[in-house]
């Protein structure tokens, strides 16, 4: 390995400036924080804990053991949007309980009733991916009056993946607990229909399909609550219940116990002393650029996230707007692809070929985007950017060793899609607060816009209007920036989350050992490469 030489400076003009630009980001990060952790108004709030119930985010806390991080994803779900708030109404992320890395999610009984808007339901959708990809147990607390009646017609036909994607985990061995700390009708009564192992609290879950009221509407039957769906009734009568906790700490006491007889999981022995970067984290704000449109070199930020600084660099003389090397980072090895600029046909290439190297050798793989696209032009067309561009994007479509991207500055067009955007099945996605996601930047975008109008009046036999031309170019350009941020883009799920950057490699340690918890086999084989 060749351990990184930083050329910054952190005393120059251009670092300090960036530095101020990207403290400004984080302070809106922090922001954005303080809204996910709102958990309902305050008279809400008041009534639950005098009734002795813990709110979500407690009950959390008292299920994780002492001392264990807890990686929350998608807190920024549903930001910008018309439903229930940042965040949605569960909160959701991964932890240790008993010893054993688990996803936990927790409804938000405090807001709707726990009523799962679209976000939410989008939310809930991912992390099931999540547990599903990493083996990871699920536990439920749940506290749901289901889905949210006025966003029927967005939620339901998708709804019933969660119910699914239950069952599919439980058939790979991977098992769901659920505990019931309230009531949860309708949806929010299958979760813990569909579990492995469910958990009742004694005089406060109430699990049934029809509240009271529906049911007298439907079958002029007269019941109550607790007779129709009680803890006591599902425990002693229906057997929807396998365990009646006397409390919430009880029933948390026995979810506890219960993950610690889990079959585990192979976890992946790594070393355990690890070298640290030789480079502080708290310089990656003066490194990565505030701006997309100003480049940085990679390699900067990879000396102060890997361990020791140590990169052993593939092809470092060839496709020189991609970097791809090996590295670990505590302890475990990983391939890295990072952008330096543009794709050009020597960089897809190369990212293709390190692909197939890093499946052949069962290694993970970690995308670092920064990218504005391939690169475009007669000459460029000529020389067959699109079949090798599609190469690299085949190899990321068939690579399945398992990879965590992360969006440190622009992510455009084909560019995303090469680099293991979304749709390219990451096991993690996490974006940094100054990134941007769209088609292209708002800027090109415009410009185009505008280019096709003239070309269109010129073909009409019309002339072009430039100051409407101009007005409608402005528009698209403040448009286009608010529906391409980072905040936007987590709003909408197409992340797992917007981070500090200086808490990068802290991430990428967690989120890797979560997928070697499963073994890691690369692919076999990929579709056919166009040459």
């Amino acid at each position: 390995m060749a351990v990184l030489t930083s050329k910054i400076i952190p005393q120059t003009e251009q670092y300090q400036k960036n530095l101020a630009l990207m403290l400004q980001k984080v302070a809106e990060l922090e922001g954005k924080k303080k809204e996910a952790l709102f958990q309902g108004e305050e008279k809400y709030l008041s009534r639950t804990k005098k009734a002795g119930r813990m709110l979500a985010r407690d009950r959390i806390e008292m299920l994780l053991d002492d001392n264990s991080p807890f990686m929350e994803l998608c807190p920024f779900a549903g930001w910008g949007t018309d439903g229930f708030g940042t965040g949605g109404t569960i909160v959701t992320g991964i932890g240790f309980v008993s010893g054993r890395l688990c996803m936990l999610n927790s409804n938000v009984g405090t807001i709707k009733g726990g009523a799962i808007d679209y976000a939410t339901l989008q939310k809930g959708i991912r992390i099931g991916e999540i547990a599903m990809e990493n083996g990871l147990p699920t536990i439920n607390m749940v506290e749901s009056a289901g889905a949210n009646l006025p966003d029927q017609a967005k939620i339901f036909n998708q709804g019933g993946t969660n119910f699914r994607e239950i069952t599919r985990r439980s058939k790979a061995g991977i098992p769901t607990i659920s505990i019931v700390f309230g009531s949860s009708t309708a949806g929010g009564a299958y979760i813990p229909g569909m579990c492995d192992y469910t958990i009742f609290v004694k005089n406060q879950a109430q699990v049934f399909l029809a509240g009271p009221p529906l049911v007298k509407m439907a079958t002029n039957e007269v019941t109550d609550e607790e007779s129709l769906g009680g803890a006591q009734m599902h425990s002693t009568t229906s057997g929807v219940a396998d365990y009646m906790a006397e409390n919430e700490m009880d029933g948390i006491r026995i979810a506890r116990d219960l993950v610690s007889y889990l079959k585990q999981s192979a976890v992946y022995d790594h070393a355990k002393q690890v070298a640290e970067p030789h480079y502080s984290a708290e310089e990656i704000l003066g490194v990565v650029s505030a701006d997309v449109r100003v480049t940085f070199d990679q390699r900067e930020l990879i000396a102060r996230i890997v361990d020791g600084s140590d990169f052993h660099e593939f092809k470092p003389d060839y496709g020189n707007t991609l970097i791809t090397g090996y590295a670990k980072i505590d302890g475990y090895e990983i391939g890295v692809i990072a952008n330096n600029g543009v794709l050009f046909s020597e960089a897809a290439n190369k990212g293709a070929q390190f692909i197939q190297l890093c499946n052949q050798n069962n290694t993970p793989l970690l995308f670092l985007q920064n990218i504005t696209g391939f690169m475009v032009g007669k000459k460029y067309e000529e020389e067959g950017i699109i079949k090798h561009g599609a190469k690299m994007i085949n190899a990321v479509s068939n690579s399945t060793v398992p990879a965590i991207t992360i969006i440190t500055g622009a992510s455009y067009g084909a560019g995303n899609y090469a680099m293991c955007g979304r749709a390219y099945k990451p096991r993690f996605l996490f974006t940094y607060p100054n990134s941007k996601i769209a088609v292209m930047g708002s800027e090109q975008l415009a410009g185009v816009m505008q280019t096709i109008g003239r070309q269109a009046a010129e073909k009409a036999g019309i002339p072009y209007n430039e100051e409407q031309g101009q007005a409608v170019a402005v528009h698209m350009i403040t448009e286009a920036e608010k529906q391409s941020n980072a905040w936007f883009a987590s709003g909408q799920v197409w992340d797992d989350g917007v981070i500090d950057p200086r808490e990068t490699r802290n991430y990428l340690k967690f989120c890797l050992q979560v997928i070697n918890q499963e073994k890691i086999e690369g692919a076999k084989g990929f579709g056919v490469f166009r040459m």
